[in-house]
């Protein structure tokens, strides 16, 4: 399958200075110090691909690879003519995450994450996530946003960065077809307020149940996180507060859940008054 006449010398040694270097972007302050990050995965890195992610340099070990998606990663890394260097495979279990031996780690440029930078139709629908801590959290929302056809993610005063590379195993490359943007809570409050964008917020003191509500039209709807909910940036007369009804003894589902069906029923009041019919 491999072609190792075109790839750069193998690594063998787990203890390479290389893979030090690489795997010292699993920290958040040097994601952030460098503006990379990584990609585990087969799936992850054809979708990154697929993108026009930036990949810096890609690590394969040869014996690992397998199935379509590591076919078409390899297709693309050779036509994109990415710096590959590939690995013996205890070299590569430093490299990748737990478990996750899927025969690729890629370092990319992570994406850009600033407010004006996205690009919204008229009657955009935005999913904002407020203060959600864990990396699987935030995938899983991916996920369900690429799904409902979310326009946009926007992460409010963030606990964990959105290049994390657990975000983007859990969101199995989602991340890169959802347009995203992270910013403190005043400022993304104040930036959908100025592009006159409707502010739903899931509180468990809601006044109305999301079903009753019109999810049409240019609209953010926000979720918080399970343990503090939403803060008070979130607490306006122009900000409507909706709930989810809760018949156990649970008030509050997963973040993720929540946002999945926020996102659905959203996207089938949509689907059936679509805003070409107005």
């Amino acid at each position: 399958m491999m072609d190792p006449a075109r790839l750069a010398p193998d690594l063998t040694s787990p203890a390479n200075p290389r893979i030090k270097t690489v795997t010292r972007l699993r920290e958040r302050r040097e994601r952030e110090s460098t503006g990379l990050t990584l990609i585990d995965g087969a799936r992850e890195l054809r979708r990154a691909l697929d993108a026009g992610v930036e990949i810096i340099e890609a690590f394969v070990c040869e014996p690992l690879l397998a199935g379509e998606d590591a076919r078409a990663a390899l297709d693309g890394l050779r036509d994109g003519r990415v710096q590959m260097t590939t690995t013996s495979p205890e070299a590569f279990a430093k490299l990748a995450f737990g478990d996750r031996a899927e025969g690729f780690v890629a370092v990319i440029r992570a994406p850009s994450l600033g407010l004006d930078a996205l690009d919204l139709p008229a009657d955009p629908l935005i999913l904002v996530i407020e203060d959600v801590e864990k990396p699987g959290n935030v995938g899983a929302i991916l996920r369900s946003a690429d799904g409902a056809g979310a326009d946009a993610v926007i992460a409010a005063s963030p606990r964990t960065d959105l290049a994390n590379p657990n975000v983007i195993r859990a969101s199995a490359g989602t991340i890169f077809a959802v347009p995203m943007a992270a910013a403190p809570t005043p400022e993304v409050v104040a930036w959908l307020r100025e592009r006159d964008v409707r502010i739903l917020a899931a509180r468990v003191d809601g006044g109305r149940p999301y079903t009753d509500v019109d999810l049409t039209g240019p609209l953010a709807l926000v979720v918080g996180s399970e343990a503090e909910g939403l803060g008070e940036g979130w607490h306006a007369p122009d900000i409507e507060a909706i709930h989810l009804p809760m018949h156990g003894i649970a008030d509050s589902l997963n973040v993720s859940v929540s946002a999945a069906i926020l996102l659905y029923e959203a996207r089938r009041q949509r689907d059936r008054h679509p805003a070409s019919a107005d």
